[in-house]
Order: C-alpha cells, then sequence, then structure tokens
C-alpha cells in the first residue's frame, strides 16, 4: 500500500498540471476570442467634409472595411466636354481615396460609366496614366438612359489603404 501511495504522491504534481490545463486554455481561448472580437474588421463611413447629412443618405460616398475602401460613383455636374468631366471625377477620386490613406496607385478595380460611346478615346486620354504604371482592372460601360445630373462620366472603385 506504501508504494501506491509514494506513486500518487510522486505523481500528484503531473497529474494536478494535467488537469489544469484545459481550465487554463479555455481562459486562455475566451480572453483571445475577446481580443479577437474587439480586432474584427467594421465598415466606417466617411463623408467628404466630416459630417454626416442630416437626412439618411441614399448610400455612403466612402466606406472603408477590412483595409478595403470603397468609393461610390462620382460624376462631373457642370458644363463640360469628357476630358474636363474625366479630369474632374479623377480628381475627386483621388481626393476621396487619400482622405482614408489610401491613393491611385492602390486601386484595384475601377468601372467606368459614360453617357456615350463617342467619349470613350476622350475619357482613356485623361484615364491613362492616373492609376500609376500598374492599375487595377477596369471595367467601362455605357449608362443606357444616361448618367443622372448631367455628367458625361461616372467613376467608381474599389482600393486598398
Amino acid at each position: 500500500m506504501s508504494s501506491n501511495r509514494r506513486d500518487f504522491i510522486r505523481k500528484a504534481p503531473a497529474v494536478a498540471a494535467i488537469a489544469a490545463v484545459p481550465a487554463v486554455a479555455g481562459a486562455g481561448t475566451a480572453a483571445a476570442d475577446d481580443n479577437r472580437r474587439s480586432r474584427r474588421p467594421h465598415k466606417e463611413v466617411h463623408y467628404p467634409g466630416g459630417g454626416k447629412p442630416p437626412e439618411n443618405p441614399l448610400f455612403s460616398p466612402i466606406v472603408t472595411y477590412a483595409g478595403m475602401v470603397f468609393i461610390s460613383g462620382i460624376g462631373a455636374h457642370f458644363e463640360g466636354d469628357i476630358r474636363a468631366h474625366t479630369d474632374h471625377v479623377l480628381s475627386e477620386v483621388q481626393r476621396y481615396l487619400e482622405s482614408v490613406g489610401s491613393s491611385m496607385d492602390k486601386v484595384l478595380k475601377v468601372n467606368v460609366y459614360l453617357n456615350s460611346l463617342d467619349d470613350y478615346d476622350g475619357m482613356n486620354e485623361v484615364f491613362r496614366g492616373r492609376f500609376g504604371r500598374e492599375p487595377g482592372v477596369r471595367t467601362t460601360t455605357i449608362a443606357a438612359a444616361g448618367i443622372p445630373g448631367n455628367s458625361l462620366v461616372e467613376i467608381d472603385c474599389i482600393a486598398v489603404i
């Protein structure tokens, strides 16, 4: 009987340590889960000028999420030709990107909506080079019923921060 007691006493610290592992691991997992939850990506809406409009907007102009930037369609709502409109829209895209810590070089995807296929070459003249030496992918389409606000072009994009 004394040998059983000695074996037990000799093994007790190891048994106690093994028994404690699930409890310690569980506590660590709960803490890790809380930490992960606090670092989860969250949607953040950004408004040019800083403040949210007084009325509930139809859409958000700039949204960031998980290191990504989503910029809604920007048009040019003034008299001018496709070159002037494209330059204005791309300058606004650049301003929006930089306001959230991104840049034209970090754009992954661009959608270009033209009012007329006749404006394709003029838009490309201004567009070329604005997104750096390695631009993101691009889709260009013609807006069947036109672009709201008499803009000749509207552009949206997705970028990384």
